[in-house]
């Protein structure tokens, strides 16, 4: 019974902080080339709808990724071009991807599925780790496979950013990009790559819910993991493997929200219900004041300005 227990506890984490890991990862990359993107719940949702959409359509799961990728790129471009082509405040241009996101979902969710504000359930969702015939302690383990394409994500990420040219630019872009413009790096090209990528990362996390954890698109599918996401980058330090592992701790909260609701112990669901929120305010009070963000991040370059 106690192993059950641990087992299911450590897969409903793996299974609820994946789609913060795509989302966290995004802000890491554009945050650390110096664009703030808190637009990352608004890119996770609109890539959430094209993701069930596409994946209801086509019958095919990894379309539905591929789809939910280009979504949330789509979104990022125009926050980049915000951001950095406009040099708008970046914090605004992340609000206004925010309402655009769930408004854009909703649109599209109405064309595509009989004027409904949530999709038709997918029939084939993301392939299990172990496949389909899994029992006993290892059912409860048998998450979709984006946990380990999170897990690698999450790697890679650190190895091109710490240990490759181009993530030293990266790096050199967000810290002081007027150095590295003058070391001939295109900081508005590096910029817009990074930017856009987090969306695409993003909207592969939405993906990740609608087509592995609830099988269809909702209005309330992501309900704030995005912002979620957001403060594990904080917790995480502007790291990738600091933000994995932020990620987890969330993950961990919402994991109890289903295993204590399902308990002996009679606990009431609004409290379950916000556990997760507040432990991502109190993380936030508690760590906000020892992580450092990149120098430049948030801060508009413009060329030839010292």
């Amino acid at each position: 019974m106690m192993m059950n227990t641990i087992t299911l506890l450590l897969g409903v984490t793996l299974l609820y902080s994946t789609p913060m890991v795509f989302g966290a990862l995004g802000g890491v990359l554009s945050e650390r080339s110096g664009v703030v993107n808190i637009g990352i719940e608004g890119m996770m949702t609109f890539g959430a709808f094209a993701g069930a959409a596409a994946g209801y359509y086509s019958g095919n799961p990894w379309i539905g990724v591929l789809c939910a990728a280009l979504a949330g790129g789509i979104l990022a471009l125009l926050h980049a071009v915000a951001a950095i082509t406009c040099q708008a405040d970046q914090t605004i241009s992340g609000v206004a991807i925010n309402l655009l996101g769930p408004a854009l979902a909703v649109f599209f969710c109405r064309l595509a599925f009989d004027g409904a504000t949530m999709s038709y359930p997918v029939a084939n969702k993301l392939p299990k780790i172990f496949g389909s015939g899994a029992e006993g302690i290892w059912a409860n383990l048998n998450v979709d496979i984006m946990v380990i394409v999170a897990l690698l994500f999450a790697v890679a990420m650190w190895f091109v950013l710490y240990r490759t040219k181009w993530g030293m630019r990266i790096l050199a872009v967000g810290e002081n990009p007027a150095a590295a413009d003058t070391l001939g790096i295109n900081v508005y090209k590096t910029r817009y790559v990074c930017v856009i990528l987090s969306g695409i990362l993003a909207g592969i996390g939405g993906a990740t819910v609608t087509l592995g954890i609830v099988a269809q698109f909702t209005q309330t599918s992501i309900a704030g993991q995005g912002f979620i996401a957001l403060a594990a980058v904080i917790f995480g330090k502007w790291k990738p493997i600091g933000a994995y592992r932020a990620c987890l701790i969330f993950g961990f909260s919402q994991a109890l929200t289903v295993v204590l609701g399902g308990g002996a112990v009679a606990v009431p669901t609004e409290i379950l219900a916000m556990l997760p929120y507040v432990l991502t305010i109190v993380i936030l009070i508690l760590f906000i004041g020892k992580s450092v963000a990149p120098k430049a991040d948030g801060v508009p370059y413009v060329k030839g300005r010292r």
